[in-house]
C-alpha cells in the first residue's frame, strides 16, 4: 500500500466523476493524501454544485465506507497565467465575472496562502479547440490554442507552484500516444501539443531538479471513454482498436493509471525524474496491428 499521509496534493482538471483525474484523486486520498482541486472557470459552479448535491456520491466511494473528499476546489483557467493576460472579453463574460484569482499565478498564490505547501501537483488538462480538424486544416489560433492549454500550461503550472513545494515533491503530467505516432483523427495540433508535453517534461526535470529538488515525470495513458474525451468523435474506435492490437486485450482502467500516478507521487519513486511512463496495455510496443485487414495469416493475432 502505497502511503501518502501527511502529503497534500493540487490536481488541475477536474470538472466531474469521470477521467483519469478524478480517478487519481480518489486514489491519492485513499493513500492518506489530501486533494485539492482547480477546476475550469466556467464549470466551477456546476461542478461545485453537483458535489454539494451528491450526484458524485456514488463515484465518490472508497471501499464501499469513505466518500473521497476535496479540502477545497478552486476556480482555474489555465490558459492565463496572470490576471493582464486575461482577455476584456473573458473577464466580463457571464461565466467568469463573478469569480477572482483564476488564474495559474492567482490560483498559485492563493493555495500557499490557504492550504500551505503542495507535495504533488497533478496536470490533468488538454483541450484543442480544433481537435477534430486534420492537421493540414488546423489553423494558427486553434493549434496554438491546443499547445497553451494542453502543454505550456504544464510548465506555468510549475513555474507558479514549484515556489510553494517542499523538496522530494513530485509534478505529474498526462500524455498519449500521439506524441510520438500518427494518431488519424487526433488533430487541432493535439498531437503537437502532447510532444511538446513530453519533451518539456525532461526540461521541465532537470531545471525544477537542480532549482527545487522536485521530481517532474508524465504518464501517457491509453484512450478512455470519459466525457472530455468524447469531444475527439471517435473514443470508442479508439479502445477497440487498442482492445485488439495491445498485448493486453483488456479495457484500460482509470484506476489502473490513477494507481502508476500514486507510485510515480510517492517516495517510492524519488529517484525517477524526467521519464514518460506508458500505461496503455503495452498499445505502444506494436509495430503491426494484428487485426489488420491486409494481414493474410489470420492466426497472427493470438501468436
Amino acid at each position: 500500500m502505497i502511503d501518502l499521509k501527511g502529503k497534500r496534493a493540487f490536481i488541475a482538471g477536474i470538472g466531474d466523476d469521470q477521467g483519469f483525474g478524478w480517478a487519481i484523486a480518489k486514489t491519492l486520498f485513499e493513500a492518506g493524501a489530501e486533494i485539492i482541486v482547480g477546476t475550469w472557470t466556467p464549470i466551477y459552479k456546476i461542478f461545485t454544485t453537483s458535489l454539494e448535491r451528491g450526484k458524485f456520491d456514488a463515484s465518490r466511494k472508497i471501499n464501499n465506507a469513505t466518500l473521497l473528499t476535496f479540502k477545497k476546489v478552486y476556480p482555474l483557467d489555465a490558459s492565463f497565467d496572470t490576471p493582464e493576460c486575461v482577455p476584456e472579453d473573458i473577464r466580463e463574460n457571464k461565466r467568469y465575472k463573478e469569480f477572482s484569482n483564476y488564474t495559474i499565478s492567482e490560483c498559485a498564490a492563493l493555495v500557499a496562502k490557504e492550504q500551505g505547501p503542495i507535495d504533488i501537483l497533478i496536470h490533468s488538462l488538454a483541450n484543442g479547440p480544433e481537435v477534430k480538424f486534420p492537421l493540414l486544416e488546423t489553423s494558427r489560433n486553434g493549434y496554438l490554442a491546443a499547445q497553451s492549454a494542453s502543454s505550456y500550461s504544464f510548465l506555468s503550472l510549475l513555474k507558479y507552484f514549484a515556489p510553494n513545494m517542499p523538496q522530494g515533491s513530485s509534478a505529474l503530467a498526462l500524455s498519449y500516444l500521439a506524441s510520438n505516432k500518427a494518431i488519424p483523427g487526433y488533430g487541432g495540433g493535439m498531437s503537437s501539443a502532447k510532444a511538446a508535453l513530453e519533451s518539456d517534461t525532461k526540461t521541465l526535470a532537470f531545471e525544477a531538479g537542480r532549482k527545487y529538488d522536485i521530481r517532474v515525470n508524465c504518464l501517457s495513458c491509453g484512450p478512455l471513454g470519459s466525457r472530455a474525451a468524447k469531444a475527439i468523435g471517435f473514443i470508442e474506435d479508439m479502445i477497440n482498436y487498442s482492445k485488439a492490437n495491445a498485448p493486453l486485450q483488456k479495457d484500460l482502467m482509470p484506476e489502473e493509471v490513477a494507481a502508476a500516478a500514486a507510485f510515480i507521487s510517492s517516495n517510492l519513486a524519488s529517484a525517477i525524474t524526467g521519464e514518460v511512463l506508458y500505461v496503455d496495455n503495452g498499445l505502444n510496443i506494436m509495430g503491426l496491428a494484428p487485426d489488420s485487414q491486409a494481414l493474410n495469416n489470420k492466426d497472427i493475432a493470438t501468436k
